[in-house]
């Protein structure tokens, strides 16, 4: 079940491959989380060192969460994936020029799961011609559903 989409990310880039990973979350964000408090429009995912870090989501605190704890809505938050995962993604995003963008939070077994690709940058023909392709096909629907209907 999917909590928040990054549809911004299929807009921006292709998307290649697909991985899930593990969040280190606190107990307030987790709450803040099954509330639907998260945004990932802004977020990217960064290699620093032998790691993956999640920069930039936004998850908003619930009020009555903690009140001894203090809540940093954009704090990075790291990622947890298999050591041979991990690897692979930092060769691509080192080597190939790919970068690494968060597509959805969900839940798993009843854990918070982070969606990431492996994902290309568009360029502004690119989604331009997208667009254009999605708009096709939603007249195709409308031509399909009018021709099949029987004028009475």
């Amino acid at each position: 079940m999917s909590i928040v989409d990054n549809r911004k990310a299929f807009h921006d880039f292709f998307i290649e491959e697909r991985f899930e990973a593990g969040l280190v979350l606190e107990g307030w964000e987790v709450k803040a989380i099954r509330a639907g408090r998260a945004h990932l429009k802004e977020a990217y995912v960064i290699v620093r060192g032998a790691e993956l870090w999640l920069l930039g989501a936004h998850v908003t605190p619930l009020t009555a969460a903690s009140t001894h704890v203090k809540a940093d809505p954009t704090r990075t938050r790291k990622l947890l994936l298999h050591a041979a995962e991990t690897a692979k993604l930092i060769g691509k995003v080192e080597r190939a020029g790919y970068t690494l963008v968060p597509l959805d939070l969900h839940y798993k077994g009843g854990r918070i799961k982070l969606e990431i690709g492996l994902a290309k940058g568009k360029k502004q023909y690119d989604k331009r011609a997208t667009e254009r392709e999605r708009e096709w096909q939603r007249e195709k629907q409308r031509l399909v559903k009018g021709g099949t209907r029987v004028a009475g």
